[in-house]
């Protein structure tokens, strides 16, 4: 149950319409994640969508992105975001049994995706600076110092949404992931 007080999606603020249009015709409909966060801050949801944007014109893959989402979000214990990048994730290509994984923390059998997603979970779980040798095992697996930018970028992105679903209990309306 919505915790937040929204105004209804015909109802939101001006600058939200051309957003959930753009949404709607990338997705075929607008998710509750979306449609709450617009409605209370369009300047928000026209960040994030950028910042999606900018994933895509970078070199990390689609399904390292979601695996990163996924995983990042069963940490964070966003039950709305998993459920979202699971699905999404299996359309980028992330196999059952790896989504399985990501989920409950486990590592995937991809030692280069496993690296990235490793460092994303422990760099969620920490604070103060990463220790070199951490940074430099991602290095080592493959990924480019870039490639560690553009994935801090999609830690950040997901754990905006991972908070606001948390704080709101934004219903979920995307299939339950087994």
């Amino acid at each position: 149950m919505s915790r937040l007080i929204a105004p209804a999606v015909a109802d939101a603020p001006e600058a939200a319409q051309p957003l959930f249009e753009q949404i709607r015709k990338a997705a075929g409909k607008l998710p509750n994640a979306y449609a709450l966060i617009g409605a209370l801050s369009p300047a928000s949801l026209k960040l994030m969508l950028d910042g999606d944007a900018v994933l895509a014109k970078g070199t990390l893959s689609r399904a390292d992105i979601e695996a990163l989402r996924v995983a990042v979000s069963a940490r964070n214990g966003c039950d709305y975001c998993v459920a979202a990048h699971s699905l999404i994730g299996k359309m980028a290509g992330l196999k059952p049994d790896e989504l399985r994984q990501l989920r409950a923390g486990e590592s995937v059998e991809d030692a280069k995706r496993r690296s990235l997603v490793d460092f994303a979970q422990d760099l969620v779980a920490s604070s103060g600076t990463v220790a070199a040798e951490r940074v430099q095992a991602v290095l080592d697996a493959g990924w480019t110092s870039a490639q560690i930018v553009e994935a801090m970028l999609a830690i950040s992105l997901i754990s905006f949404t991972n908070l606001v679903n948390r704080v709101n209990d934004t219903p979920i309306d995307f299939p339950i992931p087994a």
